[in-house]
């Protein structure tokens, strides 16, 4: 397998096939880590995914510079600001609804690439940074990428995470649909200055500044010395230390700015996420507005989908692959639609209103996918998941401290409420389970990625379409 791009979403995507056993290369025409404190928001779906390689203590370690600080502000300035209040949904007796075994974390892009490329590393990959794709070509068995040294190296399969400028998409002539540019250009600078004491009572993630003079976002890196101020309108020739003490209230005697870069929100998604042997994913799949760092963790969830379906291509069932366009592009379209429409003014709270999904549907990937067997639609403006087919299984804790998630993964797996010895015979692992949303005799057939298949209560229904739909169901065999 080759991966093109080293970001966040090509190093899971190198670990992700490790994971499913399959040899791999990395090549990245960068040769560090990047240079900006991006994409800082790690939703609880990536973190499951994180859970599920092995890293989710390494990745929370990694982060602890940011932990409690899952608060937003708002002022006048960073010094007249406050805390708002802290967005907890309750269910219908009034009880904290606890939609994952992992919490999401705060951790900046450029923290957390070094700690995945070296856990890709030490998992066998073959991690390869200052090298640059210059052109891609397949046939019927094999793709080969040209670096800019002129050597050929050939995999059975690609996967394009070379960002949102992606020369293989545009190479291959994939086109891109979606609401395009929005709204005017920002501009993010990236500063270090000693802002503790201004912080101390208040640990944020994001403070909306509301001054007429310097209106903007100011977000913890380290929730110390780094910060990223995002700017409205696309002027980077401003006086920024002027704008900048101006934003924080005080004077900044020891501020340094690293960068200034200008950005324009779009949401744009790839037509086709597969051409032949080469799949695209992250940026290069769909680009979206930064809601939540939904572009990084929608690209993770990407080269998730794809790691089981290529490790079944590998043993010669090519039909989950198959669907891999039809899945992961209404779950990009999706939530790029959803990012393009949400209020970004922090007083107003959680956004609401028709067509905005509850924000753990985006967070817990409660997109359902368009599977066959499907009877019942999963709601997105409220977070009811209920077991449904072409959903991630909900989660519910079981003994030892474990959750329903980890049932399936890297392999299939038969989710059972009562007795399992009729289901003994389908050619699954099979898990005894007591939770709310299966009642007695009922069972769900888990994917790879933990997305329900199937569900049902007659045994011999499952072991039928097990043979018959080699979409969902023959890698398990």
């Amino acid at each position: 397998m080759l991966v093109v791009g080293g970001g966040l979403v090509g190093l899971t995507a190198a670990l992700v096939l490790r994971h499913h056993g399959l040899a791999v290369t990395l090549l990245e025409r960068r040769t560090g880590s990047s240079p900006q404190p991006k994409a800082r928001r790690v939703n609880m779906r990536t973190m499951e995914i994180f859970r599920e390689l092995g890293l989710a203590e390494l990745v929370r370690a990694a982060a602890r510079e940011l932990a409690g600080h899952d608060r937003m502000a708002a002022g006048r300035t960073l010094a007249e600001a406050g805390l708002l209040p802290l967005w907890r949904p309750v269910d219908e007796s009034g009880t904290v609804i606890e939609p994952s075994p992992e919490l999401p974390c705060l951790i900046a892009q450029d923290l957390l690439e070094p700690v995945l490329r070296e856990a890709a590393v030490r998992g066998g990959a073959r991690v390869r940074f200052g090298t640059e794709v210059t052109e891609v070509a397949q046939d019927a068995e094999t793709v080969t990428a040209t670096t800019h040294s002129g050597e050929q190296v050939r995999a059975r399969y690609l996967i394009a995470a070379d960002g949102a400028r992606s020369p293989i998409r545009e190479a291959l002539g994939i086109t891109r649909s979606g609401r395009g540019a929005l709204g005017e250009p920002n501009v993010n600078v990236y500063f270090t200055a000693d802002l503790r004491e201004l912080v101390r009572d208040k640990p944020f993630n994001l403070c909306q500044i509301e001054h007429p003079q310097a209106r903007g976002g100011l977000c913890s890196v380290d929730g110390r010395h780094r910060w990223v101020f995002m700017a409205e309108g696309g002027d980077t020739g401003r006086d920024w230390p002027r704008v900048l003490e101006t934003a924080v209230g005080a004077p900044l005697p020891d501020l340094e700015v690293h960068s200034v870069l200008t950005w324009q929100a779009e949401m744009r998604v790839a037509d086709r996420y597969r051409a032949g042997r080469i799949l695209l994913a992250g940026d290069a799949a769909h680009v979206m507005p930064p809601f939540a760092a939904s572009g990084a963790n929608t690209g993770i969830a990407d080269v998730h989908d794809l790691g089981w379906k290529l490790a079944a291509a590998l043993r010669g069932d090519t039909g989950p692959l198959d669907g891999y366009h039809a899945e992961r592009h209404a779950a990009g379209w999706f939530t790029a639609e959803q990012s393009s429409i949400r209020t970004v003014n922090l007083r107003d709270g959680v956004p609401g209103g028709d067509g905005l999904a509850h924000p753990y549907v985006l967070a817990c990937g409660g997109f359902q996918y368009p599977l066959p067997g499907i009877t019942e639609t999963e709601p997105i403006t409220e977070f009811a998941p209920a077991g449904r087919v072409g959903t991630r299984i909900p989660h519910r804790w079981l003994a030892e401290g474990r959750s329903t998630l980890d049932l399936a993964g890297p392999d299939w797996a038969l989710v059972v409420a009562g007795s399992p010895i009729p289901w003994q015979d389908c050619g699954f692992p099979v898990h005894q389970v007591d939770v709310d949303f299966l009642e007695p005799g009922t069972a769900v057939l888990l994917r790879p990625d933990q997305v329900i298949a199937w569900r049902g209560t007659d045994p011999r229904q499952l072991t039928e379409l097990a043979v018959a739909d080699g979409v969902c169901f023959t890698t398990a065999q």
